[in-house]
């Protein structure tokens, strides 16, 4: 029987500290509290924290994959909360500098992974090194979290830039994060999208925002997602209403060009 079709995610930031992985971590638990078989592929392979954030404890990473020590299938593990996890490495400064070509050995590995998913979030290092590259011209849609502050609005742009203009690449969301309400973070993505569209003759997409919550930072504080420690929060909400857009965005039945994860079941999914 064919594998189902499994919509790649990457979530992006131009700069660290915007909240990326707790994006990441939160629609991917969003995502399986609504029914969906998830994967989230901590994609950060020198200072990965995804795994802390999901409270799970993890033999194996991926410097154990990169080693040939252990297969892919080996160093997955399941989460509390039903998401597989596919860890990065922490504190090795080698696994900060891969290879565009280690990067798709990577890449390629993910389709001799047996699960039926519905959804590949990977959790992206910040900026826009190659291997960052790499691995977002490998996914079918790209998030790119960002925060109403200049830096973080110059970091986005650049980011977005690079993906469009040196990489050819469409399909790019942008998710305002800790924004006052949502209708601060859709005109933040406004003033973004606009510069996109000026100077990049291309516009860009509106996810949806997640508004300031000091619950989401306790969940964090207390290894959980936010709709484990808080679920009538409006972080929870938010994440929830993430996730709900995201699961009713428009399969993407043929892969954008060059090396893709799980570019197989691409291929066989239906048009």
């Amino acid at each position: 029987m064919d594998k189902k079709y499994c919509q790649v995610i990457g979530i992006a930031s131009g700069k660290g500290g915007v909240g990326k992985t707790t994006v990441s971590v939160n629609l991917a638990v969003a995502l399986q509290d609504a029914g969906h078989q998830v994967m989230l592929f901590d994609a950060d392979l020198s200072l990965a924290n995804a795994q802390i954030a999901l409270g799970c404890r993890s033999p194996y990473n991926m410097s154990h994959f990169m080693s040939g020590e252990k297969s892919l299938e080996d160093i997955v593990v399941t989460t509390r909360q039903g998401v597989k996890l596919v860890p990065g490495a922490s504190g090795l400064q080698d696994m900060a500098a891969l290879s565009e070509l280690q990067a798709a050995r990577i890449v390629q590995a993910f389709s001799s992974l047996e699960a039926d998913l519905d959804f590949l979030i990977v959790d992206m290092a910040a900026g826009i090194a190659p291997v960052v590259m790499a691995f977002m011209a490998a996914c079918s849609r790209r998030f790119v979290v960002v925060r109403d502050d200049p830096s973080s609005i110059a970091d986005a742009y650049g980011t977005i830039k690079v993906l469009i203009q040196d990489h050819h690449l469409d399909e790019i969301y942008l998710v305002p994060n800790a924004v006052n309400s949502e209708r601060e973070g859709f005109e933040l993505y406004q003033r973004i999208n606009q510069v996109c569209a000026r100077f990049l003759n291309q516009p860009v997409k509106y996810l949806g925002s997640i508004e300031n919550d000091e619950l989401i930072l306790q969940a964090l504080k207390k290894y959980k997602s936010v709709m484990e420690f808080a679920p009538g929060s409006a972080g929870a909400r938010d994440f929830r209403r993430l996730a709900a857009t995201t699961e009713h965005l428009p399969p993407l039945a043929q892969a954008a060009g060059g090396l893709q994860f799980f570019v197989e079941r691409l291929v066989q999914a239906p048009a």
